[in-house]
């Protein structure tokens, strides 16, 4: 917007500043240059505004506006008196970082491999973030994944990478890592172990060991020194810059020894906590291989073999006994038994026939099946859950949120602590230099938080392929911690602690109406409805033919409505009846003893009257009541059971499973309600369902739980713990993994922050050497590595 003085009309914008109105416009395009920026960290609106304001303010600036939600800076200014580098800065100065999108840019995805600490992530992030053309770069240190924005050659990118000590390979191409044995740094920091037991011997034996201990420095240390000068080329200082400065200091006091054993130590247990996380991520990466590259194709008559790649939507796959299904589909022609547990984690095949939906990576056991393809490869249910865990290893648990505040103030801390011991006890108290000064390089070396910054994404990542392996898709550390703290479930009871598949027991004409008529009513207005009572009446009436019928109109929480034969015609519970007028009291008898049964009952009739009554009755799962119990014995407070249907019913499913407590006649946005109370009263609580009408309670929930999720996209995407099966029995599991996650965290991040506690406190006494301390930096992180690793392992 150009601005003009009230009086004489003169333009007073920065791009134009004393000139008329007539010349403003023309001057602006002239002299002025629009930009939008992205802005990252913005995390309120009145920060949003601030620096607006600040923006605004700048010399040369003529307008700036911010976009909060969308997280733009929009700026137009005068080249002749700023840049954006300018703008650059001074947003920096509030602690964003603001980057103008380049022209042509397209987002790349890259494989890592290498990467041995969430720190070292962090800073090959930052480094490439500042490259010239990239516009944003986020590494996944968990998934060992990064997602670039660039407008560059991919080549350009791999070798930044290289150059800071990694490997990359774009996402999609195959990826063919060196082995770990035969890596450069790995040859290094053996060749460096082979010259530092030369050196040690030669120096027993009286020689002059100083060339060799320099030579073991070398070896050790080039692929050390040069990821800490690409560090501070991008102004940080990491642990790769510190102990290089430690073994430099180490040599220039004649300790040519302890810094050839620094660095040694250091490079031996960086490459073996690089191959500790590798095999950590191996068990989400293995999931990855479980479809297999290629599949047996039928198109246009001829049977081919393709690439899952290049198979379409539509396209009929031959799948032979033995074989791995390649795609998601649904069964054409030919039966079977599929091992799908690798999906689902059901330990048993499930079989499968002409209509069946079957998933890419399971295992088609025995019996030929044709299969046509529902979903690219990209989208198949596999591909998701690969997408989702990875994402879910990339967010952030509340403990591993602290590790990092704590871990940004405490290696500052460390270094000026070193600094400190180097210079004030010789300064004011005549002490020896070379003593404070080896032990300020000490503290250097403690100054690494790598263990205590690993403690939390190691236990982590192996949590969640411990439970994506079986069947249970967890979105986040978040979410695991959570789930460890729950002090009450709330279950949906149709299709979650009963089958869904309920089938129908009772007719009851009242009108002038036959069963058959009264049927066909009743599933010419279901046919059209998602929910399992509608399908079991349909099935029910098949056999008589179902007539169509237009307007049907779904009633949350009460039932249908359709024009048919003329008349609209209702199905529902007795309230959809009773608010349209019609009196039900002379049914609640029959009804009464219907629901004491446990059977839900729908009434079918007009706005006039009634024609009659279906009753429909559900079965439980077969472990409904274990899962309930298994919760109990794990220390769950309390348990209910929401439902829309009628009191009776709900309480004679409750009984049998021995449920706390039991809210019915729920409409959806009541189980929200139930929720709440729920909450009150309980602190934390988890809410199971199968997604259809359960979202809104889902939703509130502190862990939304949403079960039998294996081809949903929508429960995939919106449940924060998915179970890919219709299996309750995981829910006792995914408590215990849990609680053992975190217990596991707990043990690591107190052992790390004892070991430097300890170590700190050894340095200023004396008791603490440089071998010593790489030795304990080092050890702690591949302690902290493999406890991690132990929730791999079967819970």
């Amino acid at each position: 917007m150009i601005k003009f003085k009230n009086l004489n009309n003169k333009c007073t914008d920065a791009c134009c500043s004393g000139i008329s109105i007539h010349e403003a416009e023309e001057a602006k395009q002239e002299k002025c240059r629009t930009v939008s920026l992205h802005v990252e960290g913005m995390d309120c609106a009145d920060c949003a505004a601030k620096l607006e304001s600040a923006v605004k303010k700048m010399a040369g600036v003529a307008e700036a506006k911010i976009n909060f939600t969308a997280a733009k800076l929009k700026v137009v200014f005068d080249e002749t008196a700023t840049d954006i580098e300018q703008i650059i800065k001074t947003v920096a100065g509030f602690g964003y970082r603001a980057f103008e999108k380049a022209e042509n840019a397209v987002t790349s995805i890259f494989r890592l491999n290498g990467l041995d600490c969430a720190d070292c992530a962090a800073k090959l992030e930052k480094r490439l973030s500042s490259m010239k053309g990239v516009s944003s770069a986020k590494v996944n240190f968990s998934a060992s994944k990064m997602t670039i924005n660039h407008s560059l050659n991919d080549t350009d990118i791999i070798n930044a990478v290289e150059q800071a000590g990694y490997q990359a390979v774009k996402h999609g191409d195959k990826a063919v890592f060196t082995p770990w044995w035969k890596q450069p740094r790995m040859l290094a920091v053996a060749a460096s172990g082979i010259v530092l037991a030369v050196s040690m011997i030669a120096d027993k034996a009286g020689l002059n060991a100083v060339p060799l201990y320099a030579l073991a420095m070398l070896l050790g240390g080039f692929h050390v020194a040069k990821s800490g000068f690409f560090a501070l080329r991008s102004l940080t200082l990491d642990m790769n810059f510190l102990m290089i400065t430690a073994a430099a200091g180490a040599a220039a006091i004649g300790e040519w020894s302890e810094g050839a054993t620094v660095v040694f130590l250091f490079s031996f247990g960086n490459a073996l906590q690089a191959y500790t996380m590798d095999k950590t991520r191996n068990s989400i990466r293995s999931l990855m291989e479980l479809a297999p590259p290629e599949a047996l194709v039928r198109r246009n008559g001829k049977e081919t073999r393709m690439k899952v790649e290049e198979i379409l939507t539509g396209d009929l796959v031959i799948v032979k006994p033995g074989e791995r299904i390649a795609v998601d589909g649904i069964v054409s022609n030919g039966s079977s038994s599929v091992n799908q547990s690798a999906i689902t984690g059901e330990s048993m095949p499930v079989d499968k026939k002409t209509g069946d939906q079957v998933y890419a990576g399971t295992v088609n056991t025995h019996g030929a099946l044709e299969i046509t393809v529902t979903r690219k490869a990209e989208d198949s249910t596999l591909a998701k859950i690969m997408h989702a865990v990875e994402e879910a290893q990339a967010q952030k648990a509340p403990m591993q949120q602290f590790v990092d505040i704590f871990a940004r103030y405490y290696t500052p801390a460390v270094i000026l602590g070193a600094a400190a011991i180097a210079v004030f006890p010789p300064l004011f108290f005549g002490a020896d230099f070379s003593v404070w000064f080896y032990r300020a390089l000490v503290l250097l070396v403690i100054s690494c938080p790598c263990a205590l910054v690993i403690s939390t994404p190691v236990s982590i990542v192996s949590a969640i392929g411990n439970s994506s392996r079986n069947g249970v898709l967890i979105k986040g550390g978040a979410y695991m911690e959570k789930l460890g703290g729950i002090k009450a479930f709330a279950f949906d009871k149709t299709g979650t602690l009963t089958y869904g598949k309920p089938h129908v027991t009772d007719v009851i004409p009242f009108a002038s109406v036959t069963e058959e008529k009264l049927l066909i009513h009743a599933a010419a207005v279901e046919k059209w409805s998602e929910h399992p009572i509608a399908k079991a009446v349909t099935e029910k009436a098949s056999k008589y033919g179902i007539p169509a019928v237009t307007g049907f109109k779904a009633i949350p929480g009460k039932g249908a409505m359709a024009n048919l034969e003329g008349a609209v015609v209702y199905v529902g519970n007795a309230r959809l009846f009773r608010e349209a007028g019609i009196n039900t009291e002379k049914y609640e008898q029959t009804v009464s003893t219907l629901e004491q049964q446990g059977k839900t009952v729908i009434f079918i009739g007009t706005e006039t009257e009634i024609y009659g009554i279906v009753a429909v009755a559900d079965t439980l799962r077969d472990n409904s009541k274990q899962a309930v119990e298994a919760l109990k014995k794990a220390g769950v407070s309390h348990i209910a059971m929401l439902t829309g249907d009628n009191g009776r019913a709900a309480s004679a499913v409750s009984s049998s499973l021995n449920i706390d407590g039991v809210y019915s006649d729920l409409l959806p946005e009541d189980k929200a309600d139930a929720v709440k109370k729920l909450k009150a009263s309980y602190g934390s609580v988890a809410m199971i369902g199968d997604g259809v009408n359960d979202t809104p309670a889902l939703a509130l929930a502190d862990v939304g739980i949403a079960m039998g999720v294996a081809g949903s996209d929508t429960a995939l995407e919106t449940a924060d713990i998915a179970l890919m099966a219709d299996d309750l029995s995981k829910l006792p599991y995914v408590i215990r993994l849990s609680r053992k996650t975190l217990a596991v965290i707990k043990q690591n991040i107190t052992f790390s922050i004892a070991v430097k506690v300890l170590f700190i406190a050894g340095t200023f006494f004396g008791f603490v050497n440089l071998w010593l301390a790489v030795l304990a930096d080092t050890g702690a992180s591949i302690l902290v590595t493999l406890n991690g690793m132990r929730l791999i392992k079967k819970i």
